[in-house]
């Protein structure tokens, strides 16, 4: 798959792009910790059973998992800034669908809406990567990947704040509002990318995917409502073993996947994805530990009795030092490259969590806690995109994220219901309620521990690459844009399209056609005449060129498929063409 720009500047963006796809970032993950602060009470709210109860929450897990990587392709393919408005728009849809109801199936109706919106994350990352200078590309990209994180840890607080003193429907009216605004600041700021994929959607393998996430994820979810060891959920493992190969099978027969499993498989990729699952366990850890830490009362003997409220704002610095993180990451990046950074990030986190195993006697102990894990998951988090722009196709950027967003919430889903099997098991009963205990706590964050130790291990094999392997170039027209990208590809053809009289032509269209006849690519040339244009593979292309004012030409070339580019010089035919 190759990029195919339209006539637009590839990257010319202002500089309230980056805050405002931040900014729908966190709109989107407010969604994940918005009903964290009322879960207890949600069987009284909807007038229905606690195991009926957690599909409000289920719902929201499983569409967001589907809908991930099938709007990542589909940003690939018909425009990530169309993808992103419209994953915003059906949030907002759902948000005002469960704000008018108390019913059970129309409020998961609702939430299943809002899970749709988590593919705005992957698609933010490749409007970056599609419009900014390589200079702001790291810091930016940091920012976007983190704000998962950052919008769920200020949401806490405030979400309490909501619950404590207005009704609980309010708050699905503020996220639909913070949903409104996110949709106007970017068809006001963001302008379009024009990459596109060439290929078409993918239909069988997006519902083959959302069959086998689906079959995956519910016995994870509900195993512990279920029984793990269940005909129902032992069943629905089974089958989702079995869709998926398929799927797998599927995918790898199909000329334009929903996900190119053969990059997919690449090392650097394969281990990244790996890794997003580990980070995303440890996230989710501190996220259920220490709010309920903190609001068990003080007769427990271990709880720091603390409000909603109260709670919530001991938690938020993990959100806060997540952004704050960012810049940092884009310095540490720069100079030592995105793995190592990754790196030191998964190290910070097994010093945040070996920490915390001592520090629960008060609330500051928590907030100390919270800031370095921040600190870890931010540079973690932040790393990941850069590993996956930097080791698969432009065209394949939204796909891409895409999936490793899905992985990262695999690995919440994972963290959820292993630490919710750990705190049940080792509860105490009090008058009929179970209580978690800290012995319950402290196990949590050892499991914690040993899953970024798996992702620590996993990162060590990611190939080593120097941020000097890579030129740092500025993109600052359309011409630039494509020489960068190509660069970034590392194959292709290149050379000057000149008229008769050997003078440059400048935006000169040249077109790539693969041996079946079918566009592989497209370019225009710069002010020198020159281009630039990467091959998906190895194998006989010809290459088109035509520009006003002269008639249009056709070469053939063969290129081996190697990092090596083949340098062919188009030059256009005296005569002129009349427009």
């Amino acid at each position: 798959m190759t990029d195919t720009p339209t006539d637009q500047p590839t990257r010319r963006a202002g500089g309230a792009v980056v805050p405002v796809l931040a900014f729908a970032g966190i709109t989107v993950a407010v969604m994940q910790t918005l009903l964290v602060p009322v879960i207890k009470d949600l069987p009284q709210l909807l007038d229905t059973a606690p195991s009926d109860a957690t599909w409000v929450l289920t719902s929201t897990l499983l569409s967001g998992a589907v809908a991930t990587p099938i709007m990542g392709r589909l940003g690939d393919l018909y425009g990530k800034r169309r993808m992103l408005v419209t994953s915003l728009a059906v949030m907002v849809a759902g948000a005002l669908l469960s704000a008018v109801t108390s019913d059970l199936l129309t409020m998961i109706a609702g939430r299943t809406l809002q899970g749709f919106a988590m593919g705005a994350i992957p698609l933010g990352i490749g409007l970056m990567r599609d419009m900014l200078p390589r200079e702001r590309l790291g810091s930016a990209m940091a920012l976007m990947s983190s704000s998962i994180g950052v919008g769920g840890g200020l949401a806490l607080p405030a979400a309490a704040l909501v619950a404590q003193h207005t009704d609980w429907h309010t708050l699905f009216y503020g996220a639909a509002g913070l949903g409104v605004l996110a949709i106007a600041l970017t068809l006001a700021v963001v302008p379009e990318s024009p990459l596109r994929a060439a290929g078409t959607f993918d239909l069988p393998g997006a519902l083959g995917l959302s069959a086998g996430l689906v079959l995956l994820l519910l016995p994870v979810t509900k195993g512990s409502d279920w029984g793990w060891t269940s005909g129902t959920t032992l069943g629905l493992f089974a089958a989702a073993v079995v869709v998926l190969l398929l799927w797998g099978l599927m995918e790898l027969r199909v000329k334009a996947p929903l996900v190119d499993l053969r990059t997919t498989a690449r090392r650097e990729v394969l281990l990244t994805n790996l890794a997003s699952i580990m980070v995303g366990v440890s996230f989710y850890v501190v996220s259920l530990v220490l709010p309920q830490l903190l609001q068990l009362p003080t007769a427990t003997g271990y709880g720091l009795g603390r409000s909603m409220v109260v709670a919530g704002l001991c938690v938020a610095p993990l959100g806060l030092t997540m952004m704050f993180t960012a810049p940092v990451y884009a310095r540490l990046s720069a100079r030592y490259g995105p793995r190592t950074t990754l790196i030191i990030g998964l190290l910070v986190i097994a010093v945040g969590y070996a920490g915390g195993l001592g520090l629960m006697q008060a609330a500051w102990q928590t907030v100390v806690t919270s800031v370095v894990l921040g600190a870890g998951i931010g540079l973690a988090y932040s790393s990941l995109p850069a590993l996956i722009v930097g080791a698969v196709p432009a065209s394949e950027t939204g796909a891409a994220n895409g999936l490793n967003t899905l992985m990262r919430s695999i690995g919440t889903s994972v963290s959820s219901a292993v630490v919710g099997m750990v705190l049940a098991n080792t509860a105490d009963q009090v008058g009929g309620v179970a209580v978690p205990t800290m012995h319950g706590f402290r196990i949590s964050f050892l499991i914690a521990t040993a899953a970024v130790a798996a992702g620590l291990a996993l990162a060590l094999f990611l190939p080593r690459r120097r941020p000097s392997d890579k030129p740092q170039l500025r993109a600052s027209s359309e011409e630039d844009a494509n020489l960068e990208r190509a660069e970034e590809a590392l194959r292709g053809f290149t050379g000057r399209v000149t008229d008769a009289g050997g003078a440059p032509v400048a935006r000169a269209r040249v077109t790539l056609i693969d041996r079946h006849g079918r566009h592989a690519g497209a370019t225009l040339s710069a002010a020198d005449g020159s281009y630039v244009l990467a091959v998906p593979a190895g194998g006989p292309y010809v290459l088109a060129a035509r520009a006003a004012g002269h008639a249009p030409l056709a070469s053939s070339a063969t290129h081996a498929g190697d990092d090596r580019p083949v340098e062919v010089d188009l030059s256009l035919p005296g005569e002129t063409v009349t427009a």
